[in-house]
């Protein structure tokens, strides 16, 4: 599943670790999500649609090879 998160914090002007406490989740799990080798759960998903005034479909693109 590929996603806009590092585009979305980078213009939001917060770092890894900020958008990580935001979550209440580590820097590296912000890292593997921006790297696709981490999909969040479906609340952390929301959470961070949330955060970023935006839809889950807006961020996360699901693509049927996946």
């Amino acid at each position: 599943m590929e996603n806009k998160l590092e585009e979305l914090r980078k213009a939001n002007n917060l770092n890894q670790e900020e958008l990580g406490d935001m979550l209440g989740v580590s820097r590296q799990t912000i890292i593997s999500i921006e790297k696709g080798k981490y999909n969040p759960s479906i609340i952390l998903a929301f959470k961070i649609a949330n955060i970023f005034k935006r839809n889950i479909e807006d961020i996360f693109i699901y693509n049927d090879e996946d």
